[in-house]
């Protein structure tokens, strides 16, 4: 028997030998070759590349056979472009000898089994893994991490997606936040690294960020009450107040999505990670131009920007309105400011205070003497006198055929820098609209000789009739 024969091993520098039945030694093969287990990770070098399989040499007795469904987890594959001759690969095995006696490898269980002890190890760590978009299925994407990752279309990015095809034949980082080894499921979130590294980026921008400080960014997104600033990788607000230093009906007026600007930190709050920025603090302030250029007493010109009940607020420069009072818009008692001023109309005004703290004027329209000539603009800007003024309301646009005739009249009757007067125009159907008491005032009541007198009624026409006639 087989256990009854002694047998004795002997290493020389030739290599292994063994004693034979007949007590001769004889070249130990089997114990030269490398001791390999079904189910074990081996390493090899590809020596063949065919249409249907590979042939690895592993250092064993035989090559290494892996089929082409063992290459990859990919579907309908080229065993070209996966394997070249003469790369090496780790293969698992599958088979020490099926009936033709081959040994079976698989690359892809390989990559499986590896895979998997690093997929777990970076769910347990919180470390992100990389994995090549496959396919692109629905409902999200399928990663190659060694095993199918799925990455839901809802955690690609921070923003929904709309074309998911881009992302074919791309890596991608990814979070593992879900793993389940008996169902080979893997599910992953690029979202949630880009989350951690625009956080990363955020905080780095707001240790890097004081305010004061004047920095570059591009305008994201607008909306009613500002815009958002792009700051590479931290969004900052630009309230619709810091806007300008003139006012803003809407953001749009003064900003386009995309535009670069130049802004100012206004504040930093660390622990909400928000960033308030202004536009207009890296603008001159016409307040500034004010105080350097004009002084009390100086005669200025403007535009009527509003009218109210207690007087009539006029722009001296973009941004800065200084109020007239009702009591300095003529020498004679003034019941209503429109009775002397309109919107947008062009007038020279005195200045009788400036308070640089509070950003107020006080400006007089009577104290100014006909002829006098007001000083040079603090902007350097056209005169406003010279300048159609093109903030038309509604009352320059009566309706009906009536507007046609008045716009007719304008037209040939205007010339620059002359005032324009809009006669009253009554149209069909247009109810009269009643001034509220608080624009107008309380009218005095007239007297008794200015009541006008109601018409005598017309005596009834009487048609005469001849006797004759009755008689007939």
């Amino acid at each position: 028997m087989a256990n009854d024969t002694a047998e004795t091993s002997t290493t020389t520098e030739d290599g292994v030998w063994t004693t034979g039945p007949d007590g001769e030694l004889v070249p130990d093969y089997d114990a030269a070759f490398p001791e390999i287990n079904e189910g074990e990770v081996v390493h090899g070098t590809v020596v063949r590349v065919d249409k249907d399989e590979v042939l690895v040499d592993i250092g064993y007795k035989s090559e290494g056979v892996i089929p082409v469904a063992e290459l990859t987890i990919r579907r309908a594959v080229n065993p070209a472009d996966e394997v070249a001759v003469g790369e090496e690969i780790d293969a698992l095995v599958l088979t020490k000898e099926d009936a033709e006696g081959r040994l079976i490898l698989s690359k892809k269980r390989a990559r499986f089994e590896l895979a998997w002890k690093r997929i777990e190890g970076a769910a347990e760590s919180g470390e992100p893994v990389d994995g090549k978009v496959i396919e692109v299925v629905k409902g999200g994407l399928i990663l190659d991490l060694g095993v199918r990752g799925f990455l839901p279309a809802s955690l690609v990015d921070i923003r929904r997606v709309q074309d998911l095809d881009e992302f074919l034949g791309r890596e991608l980082r990814c979070k593992v936040i879900e793993l389940n080894r008996s169902r080979n499921n893997v599910v992953l979130s690029r979202r949630a690294v880009l989350e951690d590294e625009r956080k990363e980026m955020r905080q780095a921008i707001l240790d890097r960020l004081n305010p004061g400080d004047v920095i570059e960014g591009q305008i994201s997104n607008i909306v009613d009450f500002g815009a958002f600033v792009d700051l590479d990788g931290m969004d900052g607000l630009i309230h619709i107040s810091e806007l300008s230093w003139s006012h803003v009906n809407h953001p749009s007026e003064v900003l386009d999505i995309g535009q670069t600007v130049r802004v100012k930190v206004l504040d930093i709050d660390r622990e909400r990670q928000r960033i308030s920025l202004g536009l207009k603090q890296t603008q001159t302030d016409p307040w500034q131009q004010v105080l350097d250029s004009y002084r009390e007493g100086d005669v200025v010109e403007g535009r009527v920007a509003k009218v109210v009940t207690f007087g009539a607020f006029v722009e001296i420069l973009p941004g800065v309105e200084g109020l007239v009072h009702i009591s300095e818009l003529a020498p004679h008692h003034v019941e209503n400011p429109r009775e002397v001023v309109a919107q947008g109309q062009a007038v020279n005004v005195r200045i009788l205070e400036i308070d640089g703290e509070r950003r107020r004027l006080s400006l007089s329209l009577k104290r100014v003497e006909e002829g006098e000539l007001p000083v040079p603009r603090a902007d350097g800007a056209e005169s406003v006198h010279s300048m159609p003024d093109l903030r038309l309301t509604e009352e320059a646009f009566p309706s009906g055929a009536a507007a046609a005739e008045v716009a007719e009249a304008i037209v040939e009757e205007v010339e620059i820098g002359e005032p324009v007067e809009v006669p009253e125009v009554e149209t069909e159907g247009d109810e009269p609209t009643a001034e509220p008491d608080d624009v107008l005032g309380e009218g005095e009541p007239l007297a008794e000789d200015e009541v006008p007198a109601e018409p005598e009624p017309e005596e009834p026409a009487v048609e005469l009739v001849s006797e004759s006639t009755e008689t007939e």
